[in-house]
């Protein structure tokens, strides 16, 4: 490590940052404050000579990250999860943090866990997805809401698919709640429109640029969103020194406490992108589920749930989609066409 440049820790908030600026050869740093702010940013660090900078992962770091590296400085994204001592501290503060941090850097960089932040075309992108899954909530709420009340009534409506539902269900509502749920089945509609309208726009953007996702959907189960979701959250997949490191990277694999002779597992760590670890399970309901072809990935699953137990199609589930992720990390990494049964070996696609 460069002992002879400056390390700047930041903490960030919503509206400020906390700067605490430790020269080489000095014990004792400076502290200061700036707005989080693009202007208040490039105004204090635009004219400083290269330092490097270190601040936590968080709903401002991807940008400012990007804006200080553009300005020629070295800017180190450290894991939140991994700055435990922040958490633990006794004495928690703004200022105390930014001290740690920029202390950690001059220390060991490895402590951090340093994290590299998607481009900026990308993370517009991985917003479009995100745009749609909350939009696709909202529509699920509204319709188990509306299926609810006229059940509770002693009705029922007919079954039909999401999308048609709010036509379906507008000639079906008892007359006394139509003024309560009429204008819900509108905003239903709405909603429909406007998720169709995004997936044109995913389609859009699938096409101009990201065709690796091709190799992707080719894993029954994967469509277009999940291969999009996929591609942008892992970025490069040579990142990854073995493909099989892609489950713990998405929270899929167990937690491990390891003591002495005992070595305990328990549920999931649930760390990296929720959205995307949403949508792998979403594919192993469908690859275990009735219409789900016969595939390694099926045998395997269908192996697990055979065990029994409680949860064991829970469990079923999430090693499938920890098993489709490390999939589609090989797939994508070797450019080899998928085989749903191995008996021979891969050729390139």
């Amino acid at each position: 490590m460069d002992k002879d440049i400056t390390v700047i820790g930041m903490d960030l908030s919503d509206r400020k940052a906390d700067l605490y600026i430790l020269d080489p050869g000095k014990q004792e740093g400076q502290e200061e404050r700036v707005a989080m702010t693009r202007q208040a940013v490039t105004n204090r660090f635009g004219g400083m000579k290269s330092s490097r900078v270190i601040m936590e992962t968080g709903t401002h770091s991807p940008w400012l990250s990007r804006l200080l590296e553009g300005m020629g400085h070295d800017v180190v994204v450290a894991h939140a999860r991994r700055i435990r001592l922040i958490a633990e501290s006794d004495r928690k503060t703004d200022r105390s943090d930014a001290e740690l941090l920029a202390r950690l850097g001059m220390a060991d960089m490895d402590l951090l866990q340093p994290i590299r932040h998607r481009s900026a075309q990308a993370q517009a992108d991985l917003a479009i997805l995100h745009a749609r899954a909350v939009l696709v909530r909202a529509r699920t709420l509204l319709v188990n809401h509306t299926r609810g009340t006229v059940k509770s009534m002693g009705y029922r409506l007919p079954a039909c698919s999401t999308a048609s539902f709010g036509s379906r269900a507008m000639g079906c509502l008892p007359d006394e709640l139509r003024p309560a749920l009429q204008p819900l089945l509108g905003q239903i509609g709405q909603l429909t429109t406007q998720i169709r309208a995004l997936d044109k726009d995913l389609a859009r953007v699938v096409q101009e640029r990201y065709p690796q996702t091709r190799l992707l959907q080719q894993v029954p189960g994967v469509g277009p969103v999940t291969a999009l979701a996929y591609t942008l959250v892992i970025g490069d997949p040579a990142r990854f020194s073995k493909s099989r490191k892609v489950g713990a990277y998405l929270g899929l694999t167990a937690r491990q406490s390891q003591s002495g002779d005992q070595d305990v597992r328990s549920r999931i760590t649930k760390t990296g992108n929720s959205h995307l670890r949403w949508l792998l399970i979403q594919c192993a309901h469908y690859i275990l589920g009735r219409f789900g072809p016969d595939c390694d990935l099926r045998r395997y699953g269908l192996a697990i749930q055979a065990r029994g137990g409680g949860i064991a199609k829970k469990r079923a589930r999430v090693a499938v989609a920890r098993k489709l992720a490390v999939l589609l990390c090989g797939i994508w990494r070797s450019g080899t066409v998928y085989e749903s049964l191995r008996t021979e070996k891969p050729v390139t696609a």
